[in-house]
């Protein structure tokens, strides 16, 4: 008794089409988890970019309130410089890791 295989693995077409379908799953250049891949750089891409669209509105709108008003000029270097005022003191309160 010979077994013969099922009728759809016959078919040239069926089995042409089983083929592409393997080959550009796994074997292609481009295959399903090289575009998985490319995905999600892009989506990490795409979230760096905002990222940095609203780092850089925030320092022009900054950089805009720096220009104009002398009492922003005041807050950022007591702010980032720790600047102060004569007779002032100021305490610096740092967190330990």
């Amino acid at each position: 008794m010979t077994m013969k295989p099922p009728a759809w693995l016959r078919n040239r077409y069926t089995l042409t089409l089983v083929c592409f379908v393997v080959w550009m799953l796994f074997f292609d250049r481009d295959d399903v988890l090289t575009q998985w891949s490319r995905q999600r750089q892009l989506d990490d891409l795409n979230r760096s970019r905002d990222y940095y669209r609203r780092q850089i509105v925030d320092a022009r709108n900054e950089l805009d309130s720096i220009t104009v008003d002398p009492a922003a000029i005041e807050r950022i270097a007591r702010e980032r410089y720790l600047m102060k005022r004569d007779g002032e003191e100021l305490f610096v309160i740092t967190r330990d890791p």
